[in-house]
């Protein structure tokens, strides 16, 4: 039950907020157990942001959310994908994208519990 959101400062087409989130689907597979499948992914663009105060570069935050917990190093390899394709994508230098895991004890879908 995987969860990504990016949010960016970039402006982005319609193209590529789709090629994004296609990538962001196939990387959730870093973390065993996790699958396209289950993966609910956004993105916002246009997002005022600032970062090591300055607001004039191109900044992202990536949230992943997962059911349970993973090991530390599939965190690492997850993150070092998502920089890759977050500047692939939106033009986001990896020392501007900021990623936060975020383990989840208890999800729920159409009336049932995980």
């Amino acid at each position: 039950m995987p969860f990504i959101n990016v949010k960016t400062n970039v402006n982005l087409n319609d193209e590529n907020k789709h090629s994004l989130m296609q990538k962001l689907t196939k990387s959730i597979t870093i973390i065993p157990g996790k699958t396209e499948a289950h993966l609910m992914c956004a993105v916002e663009d246009n997002v005022p942001m600032m970062f090591h105060g300055d607001s004039s570069q191109p900044i992202a935050f990536v949230e992943v959310k997962i059911l349970h917990s993973s090991t530390k190093e599939a965190y690492a390899n997850l993150t070092a994908e998502l920089c890759k394709i977050i500047k692939e994508e939106t033009g986001v230098d990896g020392s501007y994208c900021y990623v936060k895991f975020e383990e989840i004890e208890n999800w729920g879908m159409d009336g049932y519990m995980f």
